[in-house]
């Protein structure tokens, strides 16, 4: 079967599947007051999941990202990664976290099939982390991603939200941390939600003068590899470590678009930040809708944008990032 493909000419080999849109950080830009429970209907069961991600999987997309919310919130986490994990043609199996549970369930994650991780940690300060996430949770945070150092992930990336005021003067810091350490520090351009407006204007930056730092000291741009997400990733021969930037707001930045999302409750949205999403649960009540399925997905994709409408202040349907899993 031909790889699922846009009008723009980009395909798709990359699934990012919000499991929960519940969350027990309370960060500023996301979920200042904390998640709060809505109605309607539940989230995707297993069956639900295994059924999305097999027809995914038979139409080409190998890189499934489970999210959330914070996604180890679910209770049949485990299952849900080991079902994954066994769908033919997956070949890996990420997971984004605020790493609150990492350091007491990652072994069994492992085990069940998860190949890599990204951890969300906006500080390396204590007291800056709290006052970001609402969580005295830090050092908890730090041992967590040292066991996943240990555990030999194919992949362990760091997310931090780059916030000014806040985080802004932490490059030095972060460079020293990343000198040892074989995984990849991403700073991410605060973006613009339905809910943080006044966030947004406080704490904005422009993710550039960072990577004008970074050159000046001699980091280099690497290649992209198949798969990767929109961080511009930067090495240095004198470190263990990479940086990786995501500049949502950058010239150019949807032309390397590669995923498409389905929220927990199992609606498709073709872009973060679109303005329509369309619900796959009809199509994910019996292993027989398979083909249904992938022809409705591939239908959809026609009517793909070519890039956000951030610029323009526009930012679609997602009220805030746990809504999706960003």
């Amino acid at each position: 079967m031909s790889p699922l493909a846009d009008r723009h000419g980009r395909t798709f080999p990359y699934l990012r599947l919000s499991l929960t849109e519940a969350c027990n950080f309370r960060c500023g830009y996301c979920l200042p007051d904390g998640w709060r429970a809505e109605g309607g209907a539940g989230f995707l069961t297993l069956e639900e999941i295994r059924r999305l991600v097999g027809a995914f999987a038979a139409a080409g997309m190998w890189k499934i990202r489970l999210t959330g919310g914070e996604p180890t919130l679910r209770r049949d986490l485990t299952d849900i990664i080991a079902t994954v994990a066994a769908t033919p043609g997956v070949r890996r199996v990420a997971m984004t976290t605020n790493g609150a549970l990492l350091a007491r369930h990652l072994p069994r994650w492992q085990a069940a099939g998860l190949t890599a991780l990204n951890v969300s940690i906006d500080s390396l300060d204590a007291g800056r982390f709290r006052r970001i996430t609402g969580h005295d949770r830090h050092g908890e945070l730090l041992e967590g991603i040292e066991r996943a150092l240990a555990a030999g992930l194919e992949s362990l990336k760091l997310n931090a939200v780059l916030l000014r005021g806040l985080n802004d003067d932490e490059l030095p810091a972060w460079l020293d941390y990343v000198r040892t350490r074989a995984l990849s520090v991403r700073f991410i351009e605060l973006m613009r939600t339905g809910d943080n407006g006044d966030c947004f204007d406080r704490h904005h930056l422009r993710i550039d003068l960072w990577e004008e730092q970074l050159r000046e000291a001699g980091w280099t741009l690497r290649p992209r590899v198949p798969g990767a997400g929109p961080a511009r990733e930067y090495a240095h021969p004198e470190y263990a470590g990479t940086i990786g930037l995501i500049a949502p707001y950058g010239r150019d930045f949807c032309a390397g678009c590669n995923r498409l999302r389905v929220t927990a409750r199992g609606e498709l949205r073709l872009c973060l930040f679109g303005e329509f999403g369309v619900s796959l649960r009809p199509l994910l009540q019996a292993d027989d809708q398979r083909e249904a399925l992938i022809g409705r997905v591939q239908e959809l994709l026609a009517g793909k944008a070519a890039s956000h409408a951030l610029h323009a202040g526009r930012t679609g349907l997602t009220p805030h990032l746990a809504s999706i899993g960003g």
